[in-house]
């Protein structure tokens, strides 16, 4: 479970570190958003630094993560409600991410 929680905080370092910038390019907000998209995006590189596996393993099973939070994301920031095909499509990217991350060592 330590292990799901420090991918899911990752990724949500990761989201909040582009999507600010979004928000100034796309929405025209503050350009004072770079300021904390930047310290998000410094925490998401070191948040990485915190796993126990190897890079690339940690790499291959975060892109799972990734997708889920993205998905969570667009219902909860968006306002967008996730189609059947957004549920399932996360539901095997985290399959695949628990394939790798709790495989037997």
């Amino acid at each position: 479970m330590r292990t799901f929680l420090l991918y899911v905080a990752t990724a949500l370092a990761e989201i909040v570190g582009c999507y600010l910038p979004y928000l100034w390019l796309r929405e025209g907000r503050s350009v004072w958003l770079l300021v904390p998209a930047a310290a998000s995006l410094a925490l998401f590189a070191w948040l990485l630094t915190l796993h126990p596996t190897a890079a690339g393993r940690v790499y291959a099973a975060y892109g799972g993560v990734y997708i889920g939070a993205a998905i969570v994301w667009l219902w909860a920031v968006d306002g967008i409600r996730p189609t059947s095909w957004d549920v399932a499509g996360a539901a095997v990217a985290l399959a695949g991410m628990g394939i790798i991350i709790f495989q037997p060592r």
